[in-house]
Formats: C-alpha cells, sequence, structure tokens
C-alpha cells in the first residue's frame, strides 16, 4: 500500500475530497499553485485543495463531494486525508458502482481492500454510472416493455452492475 504525501499525491491517483468551507485560503497561505490555477495547503493530516475543475485532474481522477450539486467551473475548496488516496491504474478493474434505487443515486467508488463487489475499470465504472442515471430517472426508455417500470429497473440495473453485458444486451432479454 502506497504511503501518500504532497511528493506523490498527485501522480495517478484516485481521491474523493470533502467540500470545506470557500475561505479556508482567506486565513493560510498557499503553498503551491498549479498551472491550470489549483491552489494548495498541505498538512501532517492531508491537503486542501482550492480549484474550479475536478474529476479529471491531469493524470488522477479526484472528486469534491458535497451535500449540494456543484456547478461545474466554480471554484471550491476540498479536503482530503493522506489515506483517502488510492493509487489508479487505468489499466486494473478497481472500481465498483453503488446504487440506492430509493434515493436513485448512484456513484462509483475505489474497491477496498475487503470489499468483493463486481469491479470495472475507471472509465467504464464513469460511463456505467451516466446509464444507470438516466435509466433511474428517465421513463421513455421503459415504454416498450410490458413489466412493472420500478421492477425493470432493479433488474437491468442489478444485472449491470454485477457484469461485463451491455446495457442492450441486457434490456432486451426483457423486451
Amino acid at each position: 500500500m502506497n504511503r501518500y504525501t504532497s511528493n506523490n499525491c498527485f501522480k495517478h491517483t484516485f481521491c474523493d475530497f470533502k467540500k470545506v468551507d470557500h475561505r479556508f485560503f482567506n486565513e493560510n497561505q498557499i503553498q503551491f499553485k498549479s498551472k491550470s490555477g489549483s491552489s494548495y495547503f498541505y498538512t501532517d493530516e492531508g491537503v486542501y485543495r482550492y480549484s474550479n475543475h475536478w474529476g479529471r485532474v491531469a493524470n488522477c481522477r479526484w472528486r469534491l463531494l458535497s451535500d449540494k450539486k456543484l456547478k461545474s467551473q466554480e471554484y471550491h475548496v476540498g479536503f482530503a486525508k493522506w489515506s483517502d488516496f488510492y493509487s489508479l491504474k487505468e489499466t486494473e478493474k478497481q472500481f465498483y458502482i453503488s446504487v440506492n434505487f430509493e434515493t436513485k443515486e448512484v456513484g462509483f467508488h475505489h474497491q477496498k481492500e475487503s470489499e468483493k463487489e463486481f469491479l470495472f475499470f475507471a472509465e467504464t465504472a464513469q460511463k456505467r454510472v451516466a446509464q444507470i442515471r438516466k435509466l433511474l430517472t428517465e421513463d421513455t426508455w421503459a415504454r416498450y416493455f410490458e413489466m412493472d417500470i420500478e421492477a425493470l429497473r432493479f433488474a437491468i440495473i442489478s444485472e449491470y452492475l454485477n457484469s461485463n453485458k451491455l446495457l442492450q444486451e441486457i434490456k432486451a432479454k426483457y423486451n
């Protein structure tokens, strides 16, 4: 297991930052500023990042978690502990997808050693999350099926989460 610090956290890593008060950098001096304009403040516990771009960051995937929907290109401050960073290997399946059918929330997460979920490549997981969101929030795709839409959603999404099958292949079983 890698130990991450200010010297290596930006080298092929995945991390979920937690949104913190935007005034953090009013009270703390910037220790590093990237070419793209992001500002960083390092502590023994982790790193604070002030940026207007999250997601794909150079060779990393850094997400900003928030209770509210965040607009792209707005500046926000996020904090991540050093233990929140994971090695990102584009050639390995390291991500699983979670779905809450009641709240219609879906996301992808880096595998944990104790987890036994079906794993995907980062890019594949991200694309599947977008497709699952459509399945959860739109109804037009289901108009030609004769099954109850909620039962159909559950069946299709459950299989999609636990296989390498294409969405069209799974849907065809229910037509």
